[in-house]
């Protein structure tokens, strides 16, 4: 399955309103479920958001810098938060590079170990022998995450990507040979998502970021902020009240 580069260009000229984008995409894509064992209707979807994208299946090592220079594809680099392990092609799509550094941040703050990106982007000609042939990551939109040793950890993380399957922005999968998490992020809705999640930071005059601890509840952190449940629920989009070790809450400031 190829793309052209001239659908590369049109796709960046054409504009969605993210906030359309998530609604579409929550009314039209049914639930895979969130247990993160992969189907082939998860492939079905992240081959479908890759079409709607109008991706490239990029084929070669030469035209993942030749997307690159054209900012299709950016530079993922460690930092503090996150490492990478013999990954041969260091780019993604900025939505996914996005992706890395807040999952990365909260997930040094909720297991004080780094997280480990093991592949991004790969070329069609540069698969392993045990992809699938539907693969999205000769597209740039996937990432793969080492398996931690520590269970927390891995409880904490198919959480939280559960919850993000939940808003249909990305699907996960705990892949077995060897252990990882391959991750599709589907790229317009995910940053549609961050951007929904700052608009509300900025409409409020005054707003602090808090990092849950272990043992906090929505009540807890309501009470110690002279705040409401309510209005933790809506600066930061929970629908429950459900909240895990790590996560970053926007509170409202008490006027």
């Amino acid at each position: 399955m190829t793309r052209t580069v001239v659908k590369e260009c049109a796709a960046k000229r054409v504009f969605i309103s993210p906030l359309f984008l998530i609604l579409l995409v929550a009314w039209t894509t049914p639930a895979s479920g969130q247990s993160l064992r992969g189907s082939s209707k998860s492939l079905d979807l992240q081959n479908r958001v890759a079409e709607e994208h109008d991706f490239t299946y990029i084929d070669t090592p030469e035209r993942v810098g030749y997307f690159a220079s054209q900012g299709w594809l950016v530079r993922v680099s460690p930092n503090r938060d996150f490492q990478m392990h013999a990954v041969s092609f260091p780019f993604a799509r900025p939505e996914v590079a996005l992706f890395i550094e807040r999952l990365s941040r909260q997930y040094m703050a909720a297991c004080g170990e780094q997280l480990v990106i093991t592949s991004l982007t790969r070329p069609t000609e540069r698969q392993p022998r045990n992809a699938s042939d539907r693969s999205v990551h000769p597209t740039g939109m996937a990432v793969d995450l080492r398996y931690s040793g520590n269970r927390n950890c891995r409880l904490w993380l198919e959480r939280v990507l559960g919850d993000l399957e939940q808003t249909r922005v990305l699907e996960a999968t705990r892949e077995r040979y060897p252990p990882h998490y391959h991750i599709a992020i589907f790229p317009n809705q995910y940053a549609g998502y961050v951007e929904i999640l700052q608009r509300r930071t900025v409409s409020r005059s005054a707003e602090i970021s808090y990092t849950v601890r272990s043992g906090d509840s929505l009540w807890t952190i309501a009470r110690r902020h002279q705040t409401t449940v309510d209005e933790l629920r809506q600066a930061n989009g929970l629908h429950g009240s459900m909240i895990y070790a790590g996560q970053i809450l926007e509170v409202p400031a008490n006027h």
